[in-house]
C-alpha cells in the first residue's frame, strides 16, 4: 500500500480528507505544518506522493510545494494540489505546472495516476521559500500583538501568508497615526523615487518595510536593495534588518533616523 502525506492547515478538515484518501486503498499520514519541521519530516522519510490542500492557504501550499521540489530527497516525489479557489490555483501553476491538480471528489483518480505516471525532470523553481525559513512571517516581520500595520500597495495574497497572527492585529491601507509599522511594496525605482518621501514623512514613529520583487521572480524589475537603502537614508530612514518574504519579494526594515542631539 502506498503512503501518501496529507498536507492540510486543518486538522478537522484534514482528518476528513484524509479519510477519502484512505478510501481510495492509500495509506495517509495527515501533516500539519508549523513552519520548518515539515520539510525536514518529509526529506527524512519521503512519502510515494504529497497531496497539498489550497482551500485554506493557497500560497503557503505553494511554497510548500516548492520546498518539495527544491529538495534533493523530496523532488521526485509526485505532488498534487487539491481544491482551491481558481484565480489562486492559477497562481500556483505557473510556478508548478507540472504537479498534478485535482478535486477532493477525483482524489483516488489522481493519486492512481501520478503514481504511475509521475514527472519526469521535476521542475525546480529558481526561488526558495521566504516561508519555510522556520520563522513564521508575521515574526519575522515583528508585528505583536496589537500592532496597527498598514499594507500599501501590497499584493493580492500577501494577507494570506501572515498566518498565526498575534491577537488584536489591525490592518489598514494607509498610514495613521496609530500606525506601528508599516509594509509598503514598490515595483519600479520610478515609484520608490516618487514616493519614498512621502511615504517617510507620514511614518511619525512607526517602522517601515520597503519590499521589492525579487530578482528571480517573475515580477523582477530595476528596484533591488541597494536602490532601496540609498531611498530610505536619503529619506532620513535608517535600515536594520533584511528579510525574504516569500518566493517574490525581499524587504529591508526601516527605523526613521533620531534627531541629532547637541553637543
Amino acid at each position: 500500500m502506498s503512503k501518501v502525506a496529507l498536507i492540510h492547515w486543518n486538522a478537522a478538515e484534514g482528518r476528513a480528507q484524509a479519510k477519502l484518501v484512505r478510501q481510495a486503498g492509500y495509506q495517509v499520514k495527515l501533516e500539519v505544518p508549523e513552519g520548518h519541521a515539515i520539510l525536514k519530516s518529509l526529506r527524512a522519510d519521503p512519502p510515494a506522493a504529497v497531496v497539498i490542500d489550497l482551500d485554506r492557504l493557497p500560497m503557503q501550499g505553494r511554497d510548500l510545494g516548492v520546498a518539495i521540489r527544491t529538495g534533493k530527497q523530496t523532488r521526485d516525489v509526485p505532488i498534487i494540489f487539491v481544491a482551491g479557489d481558481p484565480a489562486k490555483v492559477q497562481r500556483v501553476r505557473q510556478m508548478l505546472p507540472d504537479a498534478a491538480y485535482s478535486s477532493w471528489a477525483a482524489i483516488g483518480a489522481a493519486l492512481k495516476l501520478v503514481l504511475v505516471k509521475p514527472p519526469v525532470n521535476p521542475i525546480v523553481p529558481n526561488s526558495n521559500l521566504a516561508g519555510y525559513s522556520g520563522t513564521p512571517l508575521p515574526r519575522k516581520l515583528g508585528i505583536k500583538p496589537d500592532f496597527s500595520v498598514a499594507l500599501l500597495n501590497e499584493p493580492d495574497h500577501f494577507v494570506e501568508l501572515l498566518c498565526d497572527l498575534p491577537p488584536g492585529v489591525r490592518f489598514t491601507h494607509r498610514l495613521l497615526p496609530e500606525t506601528q509599522l508599516a509594509i509598503w511594496f514598490v515595483r519600479s525605482s520610478a515609484e520608490l523615487a516618487s514616493r519614498v518621501d512621502v511615504v517617510a514623512a507620514a511614518l511619525g514613529g512607526a517602522h517601515l518595510w520597503v519590499c521589492w520583487p525579487k530578482r528571480t521572480s517573475r515580477l523582477a524589475a530595476d528596484v533591488n536593495e541597494r536602490a532601496v537603502r540609498t531611498a530610505g537614508l536619503a529619506a532620513a530612514l535608517v535600515d536594520y534588518k533584511v528579510a525574504a518574504i516569500d518566493a517574490d519579494w525581499s524587504g529591508l526594515l526601516f527605523a526613521p533616523r533620531r534627531p541629532t542631539r547637541p553637543a
